[in-house]
């Protein structure tokens, strides 16, 4: 039996007495946030187990049937015993475990997590169980979540505008239009978190795998400073740009989330840059004037007529009339000159050589455990194959000339960027979150892919890509809905910030969003019934 049935057995049905009770103020849990799960939990009105069971129902109906949204690959066998624990925890004490009290999670499936396959939608791993939680699952749980279940991904994080590229999961579907990509990486947690799977969602971050999708799926996804999340546990692709992040249905669970898994962590150095620019806690930015006097430079450079879907470019026309409508003081256009001749820093394969090998060897018992082994055993998508061989080729990281000249011009961007934006006064920068549109879901080996753009749209590897500039710098940005168009296809507003600026950047994020309430539910998954009462 594959991995991605393995969960089958738990796609329980709701119980009738969840069904039965229809108080006046009944709780829908389609777009519940948050709060409104544990206001009910305050009232007595609704359990952990209640809420695990009809997220359970929504995954039964919905993404192995009916829309067939193929966005999870396994679930926690342990879903229900852990909500009762902590059901039992809160009728003794009657305190909440954490802030995270009774909330479901869904991770990404390169994360570590205890009782579940670690894949990265790799088949030769679909059976293997890590032996400890990942730092941020961890901490997810001491804050009283639940890590309700691992959401699809490209195979070993290899994604990115397109649809999930995998063997084990396959591609998952779009819920505001299935015939569409959710994007990628971890288009997995966008598609299941827009689709009302789990209150909240983790992706991963390297090159866009939580911005793309996130924009792709009317999300809010933050890709935090490098150092602010601990990476421990989490398979890697490129250690000096690699972060995870939350994505969620609003701003306001977004700084929730990030609450939790923001910290220090001896066992990852990165974090130690992050001593003194941790917020105590990231909701104290969300105030709807945020962007009140806030100067933000548009970065026209990357988003030009020739790599970019004209109907993303007038509809980012309307979003700048949001933002000043909203009190932005919009610089337009922003420039950074340096950016015209920089190269695109790589992600090179003796750096995803050096770091899978140290996080395989921390990793006792896993199968294929070298770069080597898993290019030989030729289980992987066939699209990735080159790659890991060249990767399994690769030699020393310390000595190799592409990574040495990468390192280099991601000094030369941000020493650029923070010229550039001391210069002009700005205190983030904004652009769309991706060049086109989502793309028809399919094989991608049969869709172009050069470092060239597209007239016609589509996938066309760095063409449409807008979060490299992120990426490249390693600094906080975040995609927010800011509408639908073609066939009813979310797209994003991307804003950048400076090292460390990830609590300014929600508070914009957070204006814009309370100002444009873009945010809404996916037709192709429609709520099941009504779900027990808050107060």
């Amino acid at each position: 039996m594959s991995s991605r049935r393995r969960h089958r057995p738990l796609l329980i049905a709701v119980t009738a007495a969840a069904f039965a009770i229809a108080p006046a103020r009944a709780l829908q849990i389609e777009e519940a946030s948050i709060a409104d799960i544990q206001a009910a939990y305050r009232a007595g009105s609704l359990s952990t187990r209640q809420v695990v069971e009809m997220y359970l129902a929504r995954i039964a109906a919905y993404d192995q049937q009916g829309p067939y949204l193929n966005s999870i690959i396994n679930l926690n066998p342990k879903a229900l015993e852990e909500a009762d624990r902590i059901d039992a925890a809160f009728k003794a004490g009657g305190k909440p475990l954490g802030p995270l009290h009774g909330i479901p999670v869904l991770v990404k499936d390169v994360i570590d997590a205890d009782d579940m396959p670690n894949t990265s939608g790799f088949q030769g791993w679909k059976n293997w169980l890590p032996k400890r939680d990942a730092t941020l699952v961890a901490k997810i749980k001491a804050a009283g979540g639940i890590i309700l279940g691992k959401a699809s991904t490209s195979e070993f994080t290899n994604g990115g505008g397109d649809n999930i590229n995998s063997v084990l999961p396959g591609f998952a579907r779009n819920p505001y239009n299935t015939a569409f990509a959710t994007g990628g990486s971890s288009g997995g947690t966008g598609a299941s978190i827009a689709a009302n799977f789990a209150t909240v969602g983790i992706g991963t971050d390297t090159g866009g795998s939580v911005r793309m999708p996130a924009a792709h799926n009317a999300l809010v996804g933050l890709r935090p400073t490098v150092g602010l999340v601990s990476r421990d546990g989490i398979q890697p692709n490129n250690s000096i740009r690699d972060t995870a992040g939350p994505m969620a249905r609003t701003v306001t669970d977004l700084a929730l989330l990030l609450d939790a898994i923001a910290g220090i962590d001896p066992s990852d150095a990165a974090t130690l840059r992050a001593k003194g620019h941790i917020a105590k806690t990231y909701t104290a930015v969300l105030q709807r004037d945020a962007l009140k006097g806030a100067r933000l430079g548009v970065l026209r450079q990357i988003f030009t007529a020739k790599n970019t879907d004209p109907r993303i470019l007038a509809n980012f026309e309307k979003t700048i009339a949001e933002l000043k409508a909203a009190g932005a003081v919009i610089v337009d256009p922003f420039a950074v000159p340096e950016i015209e001749t920089l190269p695109r820093a790589p992600q090179t394969s003796a750096r995803r050589k050096d770091d899978m090998n140290r996080y395989l060897a921390a990793h006792p018992g896993i199968p294929y455990p070298s770069m080597e082994a898993i290019a030989a055993s030729r289980l992987a998508h066939p699209l990735h194959q080159a790659r890991l061989e060249a990767d399994a080729a690769a030699g020393p990281v310390e000595t190799d000339a592409e990574t040495i000249a990468g390192l280099k011009t991601e000094d030369a961007y941000r020493v650029a960027f923070t010229q550039a934006m001391d210069s002009a006064r700005i205190d983030a920068v904004v652009f769309p979150t991706w060049a086109q549109l989502p793309v028809p879901n399919g094989d991608r080996n049969t869709q172009r892919m050069t470092d060239e753009p597209d007239p016609k749209g589509g996938v066309t590897g760095l063409g449409s890509s807008l979060t490299f500039v992120g990426s490249t710098l390693q600094w906080p940005a975040l995609s927010v809905p800011s509408g639908y168009l073609g066939p009813g296809l979310p797209v994003g507003l991307q804003i950048l910030g400076r090292a460390w600026d990830d609590a300014k950047i929600i508070g914009y994020a957070y204006a814009y969003e309370q100002a444009t309430r873009y945010r809404r539910p996916a037709p192709s998954v429609p709520p099941l019934g009504p779900v027990l009462a808050g107060d």
